[in-house]
């Protein structure tokens, strides 16, 4: 049976080999994934529809693949390949063609490495492919990885957990560092050039064609959290207990951003030739750092959603971008986007469009800042600056302003969000 490049998805019509998750020669399973393909959006692990065994990869990991390629070969029963056929195949596909597998070397194994070969699947560690990749990367034994997962999932956390534990297994020896990332700069000074992942490149030329094609503008403003702080503090108990999860910030912003949107409705929209679209649904998009670069999944139709729902999908999507399990679904048809740099100590920031959308709200750190009460009275409150980029050529800078002040009188206010969102 024939391992194709599945559809992926209207506009990709390629991956890349991002890992094999299974070699030529080992028993697959039906519907055990075999292959992660990385794509401009989120990795997909491709199954096999059938039980047998991996007998031909026909591309290596870092390889270009198209939608409908085949790249990979499942034989029905048998046995499995000696670990000495398998690396014969794996190379390219080239080497594959031109040494038929009658041809393969024979090697007597060892007994302990046949013993392994007819190790059961129910044997092997549990991962997630990221966890594969880095515990590769790092010459870690997965099977020595230990887990806080109720099913036993090893979790890209725990790998990197691993790596502060004594490492004689993953480094028995110290050995020269490859010759071929360092290279010298003209200058003779010692660089490393390093390969852009195809996520990585799709990010890039996407942000410069927004800032290419877009009247980019950001206008600042800054809020007062201290009522906000306050009311988290009053129910966060209750609101545990009834959802399940802490009330965060991002459900608060989130609501206040639909009521800002349905005051300013240009600033929910796109661009589309000659024509302006005004989106009548609030499909909010939430920024995440995931391991391979920032994405931007979607809280679905948050107008309709109260603050738990909003807080568990937030969670959910953060969850599933760590893990690599984001689907082309949980990423496209946002509206409007949040972004919030103060998880990382930003205190200020232009955030750059999600195109083709036309605005963008930047969150920052939150510090403690001396306020003028009134003109007797100093006082030191939470303070958090917020900005709002937007596309000038639909959105004017009145429209931009009230757009943000609204958003401030709303989250100084909490309560009001009953009744606006």
């Amino acid at each position: 049976m024939e391992i194709k490049v599945p559809e992926l998805a209207e506009s990709i019509t390629e991956g890349t080999i991002a890992s094999w998750l299974k070699q030529p020669g080992e028993q697959v399973e039906k519907g055990e994934a075999i292959v992660e393909l990385e794509t401009d959006k989120v990795n997909i692990e491709v199954p096999s529809d059938e039980a047998g065994i991996l007998s031909e990869v026909m591309a290596a990991e870092g390889d270009t693949v198209r939608v409908g390629e085949t790249i990979a070969i499942i034989t029905a029963g048998g046995e499995a390949a000696t670990p000495a056929q398998a690396e014969t195949k794996q190379p390219t596909t080239e080497q594959v063609s031109e040494v038929p597998v009658a041809e393969q070397p024979k090697k007597e194994q060892p007994a302990a490495v046949a013993a392994t070969e007819r190790t059961s699947l129910a044997d092997r560690p549990i991962a997630s492919p990221a966890a594969r990749k880095l515990a590769r990367e790092k010459g870690i034994d997965l099977s020595q990885v230990a887990t806080q997962d109720p099913l036993g999932r090893i979790r890209v956390q725990d790998v990197a957990t691993f790596e502060v534990a004594p490492r004689e297994q993953a480094k028995p020896t110290p050995s020269p560092a490859p010759a071929a990332p360092v290279t010298q700069a003209a200058s003779g000074k010692p660089e490393e050039r390093i390969k852009m992942s195809r996520r990585r490149k799709t990010i890039a030329n996407r942000l410069v064609e927004v800032q290419q094609t877009a009247a980019m503008l950001t206008t600042f403003n800054e809020i007062d959290m201290s009522a906000v702080m306050s009311l988290r503090k009053r129910r966060q108990e209750k609101f545990v207990k009834d959802n399940e999860v802490k009330l965060g910030f991002m459900s608060f912003f989130t609501k206040a951003a639909v009521a800002a949107l349905k005051k300013m409705p240009y600033l929910n929209a796109e661009i589309q030739g000659d024509e302006i679209v005004l989106k009548k649904f609030y499909d909010i998009g939430i920024a995440v750092s995931a391991p391979d670069g920032l994405v931007v999944p979607v809280v679905r139709d948050a107008d309709k959603k109260n603050f738990g729902e909003i807080e568990k999908d937030i969670i959910s999507l953060a969850v599933k971008a760590r893990d690599n399990k984001l689907g082309l679904s949980d990423l496209t048809g946002g509206t409007f986007t949040i972004t919030n740099g103060g998880t990382f100590g930003s205190l200020m920031s232009t955030p750059i469009l999600n195109g083709p959308q036309v605005a963008i709200l930047g969150m920052h750190a939150i510090n403690l800042r001396p306020v003028a009460i009134d003109a007797e009275r100093m006082a030191n409150r939470p303070m958090m600056y917020v900005a709002l980029s937007y596309d000038h050529r639909i959105v004017d800078g009145k429209e931009a302003v009230t757009f943000l002040k609204h958003i401030k009188d709303l989250l100084e206010d909490p309560e009001s969000l009953i009744f606006e969102a």
